[in-house]
């Protein structure tokens, strides 16, 4: 069972980790946001909407539900990432019945 602990939102860690790890500069994110706007996103001090959320994944390749679940369990050891997205999945189920 996932442990008792607080899972926060980390979204700046997660935008960077995924940027990095795609090898992508904050440049790269041009046709979506400048690159001082993606800074300001990584160092804590915006926060995007829905919508930005969505255009940053498009970029970066990746599912925009990948992009926010990574913001929550960016500083989860791996077998409560594994945890977590069980508990994701049994919840969705549980309200899209």
């Amino acid at each position: 069972m996932l442990q008792t602990i607080l899972i926060q939102n980390n979204f700046p860690k997660a935008l960077k980790k995924a940027r990095t790890a795609q090898g992508l500069s904050q440049e790269s994110f041009g046709l979506v946001s400048s690159r001082t706007y993606v800074s300001s996103l990584e160092r804590g001090l915006k926060a995007p909407t829905l919508n930005k959320a969505d255009d940053l994944a498009h970029v970066l390749g990746i599912d925009p539900l990948t992009l926010l679940a990574l913001s929550y369990a960016v500083d989860c050891p791996r077998p409560d990432v594994a945890l977590l997205m069980q508990k994701i999945t049994d919840e969705l189920y549980k309200v899209l019945d």
